[in-house]
């Protein structure tokens, strides 16, 4: 039996996919919430949060992540990155999920990714999960209502979250499994309950087919000065790198925080809604995040709470550091109403060093800007991924390698014909270690780490007295307002200078290591500002 509304064209049955129990087709917010309640997926919240777990995944799952090699594709993936699966296997998964589905019940979301309605894809989100349907329900845009009447799919995701793979007959490496299939517009998500795996594999579609036309798609958070889209600041980063809590500055225009394209038009937002941590929000630093965990539908992930009051514990990790909540948008008061910005005036490219070698802020010529780009220095933070229990120092090209279906170098010249096309400042930022490395220091104060933003963004950095940095040879500040200068001298702030000259040299031998894959891709004045 079907419920909700849908375009009486595009229903399941007309997708070959049949004999299911109950279908929920775009339901609203109380009625899944409602739905999941009546399950026991979750418990309600205060202020009518939705409290889930999601069991034995708390992170991604990326070397579960599959797709397939079809002829179209074959010579355009970056296979090095993305693990193939035979179109024989991914058909047998298909059709042994489509078995498994039969005589349950489902929720379906038809839903758009991209706020330019010129290069944004129409996604239908196939979930066995009620509360997964609310999740993406707050993470892709939604359609008025009239529109699910004529709403057809450019692509299908189904997640299964109780179907578990095969690896020897389907290809897959375990029994989760996220599987791609560009010709057949098909992605299937089997054997996790996290619900991240939804968003990201719409982005990692997104990273496929904007480049065709000439759009960026970049991990990144966006906002612009009030008033005037034209200002508008990018920052580019890992999960807990700051981009959430960093591009929710209360003196500007939130455009999104994590994933969004440059076209010639400018920058849009891919999302309807935010996926932000929890761990140790503060009502202090990020009041508008920590308002948004006692709003009405916002999803609370793997969070401990009191069991009778609802009170959730924001320093207790023992589920998980990558606690989340996930909110439309439009929670954030300052957000903007069309997730729309200009082409961007910063680049903030946003690093967690985890050996507290970097300085919290240095500016970046264009050519050492791609040099960056395609390094993706920064720490993985705990919870992020599976396994990950500690800052782990890592190099994830483009800030983002595991959503990345191309090579870096075609993400990398779209960034640099577009920064000099717009003149674009960029700014590396350090959120990471200071006075030591992981476990000895401490982390990067984020009242200093706003300061030095404001005055990037306000244009004031620009006029601040320079220093050449010794080892990777961009500029530092030398004397911001309202920062320590220590703090602006990574080397004053450790108690033995010669123990960071010893870690600053490995960390450059790092990044000359992990550079070496791209050099014959590149041009020279790429090459030269290579370091090491």
């Amino acid at each position: 039996m079907a419920f909700g509304r849908v375009n009486p064209q595009f229903r399941l049955e007309d997708q070959g996919i049949e004999g299911l129990g109950n279908v929920y087709y775009n339901l609203m917010e109380p009625a899944l919430i409602k739905e999941a309640l009546r399950r026991e997926e979750g418990v309600l919240g205060q202020g009518g949060a939705l409290l889930v777990s999601t069991g034995k995944f708390t992170g991604r799952s990326p070397k579960d992540k599959h797709v397939v090699r079809t002829e179209s594709v074959a010579d355009t993936i970056w296979w090095e990155n993305n693990a193939a699966m035979s179109p024989e296997g991914f058909d047998a998964l298909y059709d042994d999920m489509l078995a498994h589905m039969k005589g349950r019940d489902y929720f379906v979301q038809d839903l758009v990714g991209g706020a330019d309605p010129a290069h944004s894809i129409d996604v239908r989100m196939v979930t066995e999960l009620a509360w997964h349907g609310l999740f993406i329900r707050h993470l892709l845009r939604r359609p008025e209502r009239e529109d699910l009447n004529e709403f057809t799919a450019d692509f299908t995701v189904i997640n299964c979250p109780s179907f578990k793979a095969d690896p020897a007959r389907h290809d897959c490496r375990s029994d989760t499994v996220i599987a791609m299939n560009f010709d057949r517009k098909l992605i299937l998500i089997g054997g996790t309950e996290y619900a991240g795996e939804n968003k990201k594999s719409v982005f990692t579609l997104l990273n496929y087919l904007l480049p065709q036309k000439g759009i960026m798609p970049m991990h990144c958070s966006a906002n612009h000065a009030v008033g005037n889209p034209v200002d508008t600041a990018i920052f580019f980063g890992l999960s807990g790198t700051g981009k959430t809590t960093l591009s929710a500055d209360p003196g500007r225009v939130l455009i999104g925080d994590d994933e969004h394209g440059w076209s010639d038009r400018g920058t849009f937002n891919f999302e309807g809604g935010c996926y932000a941590k929890t761990i140790n929000l503060s009502p202090t630093a990020e009041p508008e995040i920590y308002a948004t965990t006692t709003k009405f539908g916002t999803v609370i992930e793997n969070m401990v709470y009191d069991p009778e009051t609802k009170e959730l514990d924001f320093e207790d990790d023992s589920l998980t550091a990558n606690m989340r909540c996930a909110y439309p948008l439009d929670y954030i008061s300052n957000a903007s109403e069309t997730a729309l910005g200009g082409h961007p005036k910063n680049i903030i490219m946003l690093t967690c060093d985890a050996f507290g070698v970097l300085p919290p802020i240095a500016r970046l010529t264009p050519a050492q800007a791609m040099y960056h780009f395609l390094s993706g220095f920064t720490s993985k933070v705990a919870g992020t991924e599976r396994g990950v229990t500690e800052p782990e120092p890592t190099f994830s090209t483009c800030f983002g390698a595991p959503f990345m279906p191309r090579r870096p170098e075609v993400y990398g010249n779209l960034l640099r014909e577009k920064i000099a096309k717009h003149g674009a400042t960029c700014w590396l930022v350090n959120t990471g270690w200071t006075g030591g490395a992981y476990g000895t220091g401490s982390r990067m104060p984020i009242k200093a780490t706003r300061a030095l933003l404001t005055a990037a963004l306000d244009g004031s950095l620009a006029e601040a007295k320079f220093r050449k940095d010794p080892n990777f040879g961009f500029d530092v500040p030398t004397d911001v307002p309202g920062v320590p200068d220590v703090l602006l001298d990574p080397r004053r702030t450790w108690g033995n200078p010669g123990a960071y000259d010893a870690q600053a040299g490995k960390l450059v031998q790092m990044f000359a290591d992990n550079f070496a894959q791209y050099v014959p891709f590149i041009d020279d004045d790429v090459k030269a500002a290579a370091i090491g």
